[in-house]
């Protein structure tokens, strides 16, 4: 099966006997085998897994260490069979000293080691352990085997590479997990042993989060649990696998030999982008590499989830609300340095529009600005709806705007009778002169009111192409272009609820409510939208999914649509996908053109099709080769 760039991993957290290695053993034996029967390809065990983390003293003791030994040559018996990459606490001897180390397990052999490069003052690992920093790299003799040690140890080859680091380490002003990952390594397992105090758990997880954030990288960490003496810490248990930036869904499976967190990582999307990432490009790591293969992905489904929702990386609400203020300190911004005090905008009842009447409504308040500078017009056209008409003229009554109403009718039929176009033929012709008509009254009227034109098309119509060229494609600055649509429903509600007031609330909710249109095409014979976008181009929650995908992660064709039917799975199956994917690559290509030349406009989110340092790119590439492995 192909894995389209992902590994399955898993954070084992074992029930522990203290000084008891061989049940130790046992318990991460059991483990294995679960994780094993879950497809899982590389697992991560806690700090001292072997002995125990709270041995103290009797770490001290050779009867402890031989034993340790012996327990793991147990443990590489029992798994000779197995194609899982196993990562384990354990004490390492090397030479006189004793380090808190770590031994990678493959097929039955020990492949390599490391050991923790800085140790807990707190807890006294000094008194048990010596400092590694200053043992060269090189070989260490376990269990009969000669066995490559290296303080920043990378497994793997061009494909896919991991990296160990243990405990505290994770804390130290330059982690060698930095080290490690900009010397190749594409997920860090952390073994650890995680004392539980107030407040600690939090700063854990935050240091996790931003620590793969730093390193475009996965972490796994695996911390000690129960079995674990209590005498003066609690050691809880825990496991955390985060991915650049963001916690990954996990499979949490629970058994009498302790807990397993599986999950899969991207690790073609944190390859992707750190080819795009400055510090990839211009640092160099010190990593020691130990070329292994990693075991093949066997799995015929994902455990971690996709959203269907890309764009909102944080909770939705908190991403509207950031959204809201971005395109309004936007706009406030572009009308300060240009001294603008008036804006014109054409509200048509629409989802667009009115998402830019409620910003202009906004940053004019911020501003100090009364409101009836800002000039909305209601253009109705042959298309207009009674809903919508009458949406649009009630917000602008209740928000306190200017008003004004220009039906573009009869200069439409002008222009047809002037270019010999018969109206009853509803072509592009006939829907574009529609939207071209509205452009040039905004526009005259700005040059006659000294104002700006304000733009109401979305990221989501630019990357379709959805917009006339010359037409609604056209304004002074425009504040939704870096907004998709399926963001703009979300963040008009989201202004319904926490912005405005509630006599709006209504209004906006039916303008969320209406069948996103264009209404350059009559209605039907009960007055009711004929045209309707989603059934022409396709539905937008997919389009987005494909733009996200297809822009910011930098995916193929072919993994975009492996993901929409996970994502979609139970609402659309995989020819619906196919189709829509297909008409979004043909008409992303073949649309650039518009993009080429589209009015500023603030970036929202981490997908911008501006053409001045968002998405560069040519307007006569051919999508075919893109749409035939589809």
């Amino acid at each position: 099966m192909n894995d389209y760039g992902f590994v399955r991993v898993a954070s084992a957290v074992p029930r522990v006997k203290v000084a008891q290695p061989n049940a130790n053993v046992q318990s991460a034996l059991e483990l294995i085998k679960e994780a094993y029967a879950k497809d899982v390809q590389l697992i991560g065990f806690p700090e001292l897994a072997v002995t125990g983390y709270s041995c103290a003293d009797l770490l001290l003791n050779n009867h402890l260490i031989n034993r340790a030994e012996q327990a793991l040559q147990k443990l590489l018996d029992e798994t000779a069979g197995l194609d899982i990459i196993i990562i384990l606490g354990m004490p390492v001897r090397l030479a006189s000293s004793l380090l808190d180390g770590a031994v990678v397990l493959h097929k039955g052999r020990i492949i390599a080691s490391t050991a923790k490069t800085f140790l807990c003052e707190e807890s006294g690992e000094r008194h048990w352990f010596a400092d590694s920093s200053d043992i060269q790299d090189g070989m260490v003799e376990i269990c009969g085997q000669s066995v490559l040690f290296a303080h920043n140890l990378i497994v793997g080859d061009k494909k896919m590479a991991f990296s160990v680091e243990i405990g505290e380490d994770l804390f130290a002003a330059v982690a060698p997990s930095s080290i490690q990952s900009v010397g190749g390594s594409l997920i860090t397992f952390n073994l650890s042993a995680f004392k539980n105090h107030v407040g600690t758990e939090q700063l854990l997880e935050d240091t996790i989060r931003m620590q793969s954030a730093r390193c475009v990288s996965g972490y796994v960490l695996s911390s000690a649990g129960e079995g674990e003496s209590s005498g003066d810490h609690l050691y809880k248990g825990k496991s955390v696998i985060a991915s650049n930036g963001s916690f990954v869904e996990t499979e949490t499976i629970v058994t009498e030999f302790g807990s397993l967190s599986v999950s899969d990582i991207d690790v073609d999307a944190l390859k992707i982008q750190r080819t795009r990432n400055s510090i990839f490009k211009e640092l160099k790591g010190n990593g020691v590499l130990y070329q292994a293969e990693i075991p093949e992905w066997r799995a015929d489904r994902l455990i971690c989830n996709i959203s269907e929702s890309p764009f909102v990386n944080i909770y939705a609400e908190e991403s509207c609300k950031q959204a809201f203020d971005i395109q309004v300190s936007s706009l406030c911004v572009r009308m300060q340095n240009i001294g603008a005090k008036r804006a014109v905008i054409g509200v048509s009842g629409g989802l667009d529009s009115t998402l830019a009447l409620l910003v202009m409504v906004a940053a004019f308040d911020r501003l100090g600005i009364d409101r009836s500078n800002i000039i909305a017009v209601t253009m109705p056209g042959f298309g207009t709806t009674d809903r919508t008409y009458q949406n649009a003229v009630n917000l602008m009554a209740k928000l306190g705007v200017s008003t004004k109403e220009i039906s573009i009718k009869e200069a439409c039929k002008q222009h047809f009778a002037d270019i010999d176009h018969d109206p009853a033929v509803r072509n592009v012709v006939y829907e574009n002169s529609q939207a071209r008509e509205r452009t040039q009254i905004l526009m005259d009227l700005a040059n006659k009111e000294n104002a700006l034109v304000i733009g109401t098309g979305d990221l989501s119509e630019l990357a379709l192409g959805w917009c006339t060229y010359n037409g609604d494609h056209m304004s002074m600055y425009a504040v939704n272009a870096g907004v998709p649509k399926t963001m703009v429903r979300l963040i008009v509600l989201y202004a319904a609820n926490n912005i405005f007031p509630q006599d709006i609330k209504p209004y906006l909710v039916d303008v969320v409510e209406t069948p996103v249109s264009p209404e350059l095409l009559p209605a039907d014979n009960k007055g009711n939208i004929d045209q309707k976008t989603e059934e022409i181009v396709g539905p937008y929650e997919l389009h987005d999914f494909f733009l996200y995908h297809f822009v910011k992660s930098g995916f193929e064709p072919k993994k975009i649509e492996y993901l929409a039917e996970k994502a979609f799975e139970g609402k659309y199956d995989r020819d619906t996908i196919n189709k829509w994917l297909k008409i979004f690559l043909r008409r992303f290509f073949g649309q650039q053109f518009k993009r080429s030349c589209m009015p500023d406009g603030p970036q929202i989110y981490q997908v911008s099709l501006s053409p001045r340092g968002g998405w560069l790119f040519p307007s006569d590439v051919n999508s075919l080769e893109w749409i035939d492995e589809l």
